[in-house]
């Protein structure tokens, strides 16, 4: 008996001393913001330029885990939204020629890796164009989250990275006269994003 009470005693003392078991990391699901966020590339032409512009439709969800670091992305872009400001460009950008956005209407992104150095974050993942899926390395920063007036907390990044357009089909081009072609290969990717928590979820095994 009195072996007993020693041992509940001293279980009690481990207790005490070391404390509750802290509660699991949650990670946070955010819906990408679409009012505050920029999905942009820009592109050569003529050689002597930079082309800019953006695609205005599509859906995006990202995970920060209890650490507040980014662990996965992805998205699905709308082809068809490609905006450059210039109706014509656009239209031909949508044909067969580029996109083919009738057949293909739908671009998308899944991280399969994500590593980072305090807040500069390098997301590799996988980007299917016209049906083609490359992997894409993209690098960037995690901005912070925050709280808006509102009550939603808010999480936002942006990033960067370099594809080859004819690694997914697109090789439509024309040669120049004085040399070089009217359409560079390299297309550089733009992302300003900002997402809204929508729900916490439990962590993934082993995180």
């Amino acid at each position: 008996m009195i072996r007993r009470i020693l041992t509940v005693a001293l279980v009690a003392a481990v207790c005490i001393v070391i404390g509750p078991a802290p509660a699991p990391a949650i990670d946070r699901l955010y819906t990408v913001d679409p009012a505050h966020t920029r999905v942009g590339f820009s592109v050569r032409h003529l050689v002597i330029s930079n082309v800019k512009g953006n695609f205005t439709a599509y859906t995006g969800a990202f995970t920060l885990n209890g650490a507040s670091e980014l662990i996965a992305a992805e998205a699905a872009i709308d082809a068809a939204s490609i905006d450059t400001g210039v109706e014509k460009r656009d239209d031909h950008l949508r044909s067969p020629d580029f996109f083919d956005a009738k057949a293909f209407p739908a671009i998308t992104f899944e991280s399969t890796s994500i590593s980072h150095e305090e807040n500069d974050y390098v997301v590799v993942g996988n980007l299917t164009i016209r049906g083609v899926t490359k992997k894409v390395t993209l690098k960037g920063e995690l901005i912070g989250v925050v709280k808006d007036p509102w009550g939603n907390v808010r999480a936002g990044f942006t990033a960067k990275g370099r594809i080859d357009r004819k690694d997914f089909g697109l090789t439509w081009n024309k040669a120049l006269e004085a040399g070089g072609v009217l359409v560079g290969d390299e297309v550089i990717l733009e992302l300003d994003v900002e997402g809204i928590e929508t729900k916490p979820m439990a962590p993934a095994a082993g995180k």
